[in-house]
């Protein structure tokens, strides 16, 4: 399963390492992922998204469905 947010799409960004004599080593900025169990008034289930912080509190201002909805046309998720 890869690092992507299910919602936002957000992904592992790539960076450097800078050291304190300047040295630059290159390196990954994971997202801040969760595993989150998401009840679907819907459909009457739950599902679990892999959600970065910034999704949850997408899902918290927009509502679920909105955000799932959206989430869908910009292909972030495949099937639920």
């Amino acid at each position: 399963m890869s690092k992507v947010c299910q919602i936002t799409g957000k992904k592992a960004m790539v960076g450097n390492n800078v050291s304190h004599s300047k040295r630059r080593v290159k390196r990954k900025f994971n997202v801040n992922l969760f595993r989150k169990k998401i009840y679907l008034p819907d459909e009457k289930r739950w599902v679990y998204l892999n959600v970065s912080a910034s999704g949850i509190r997408t899902i918290n201002k927009i509502g679920v469905t909105a955000a799932i909805k959206k989430a869908k046309e910009k292909g972030f998720i495949d099937k639920i």
